[in-house]
């Protein structure tokens, strides 16, 4: 009994351990594709300026 309990909770830690580090790269992907879009619009904001 014992040990069924040990695999099903370490089964969802390492889902969640998954689950976890996607997340973490997905916002880290996300955070980056936003400073680029911002850094474009701050280049051509002197073209539309001018």
């Amino acid at each position: 009994m014992d040990e069924r309990v040990y695999k099903t909770v370490s089964q969802s830690g390492a889902v969640d351990l998954t689950i976890g580090v996607l997340v973490l790269a997905g916002g880290i992907a996300a955070g980056v594709m936003l400073i680029v879009s911002g850094a474009k619009l701050l280049c051509s904001r002197k073209k539309m300026l001018i």
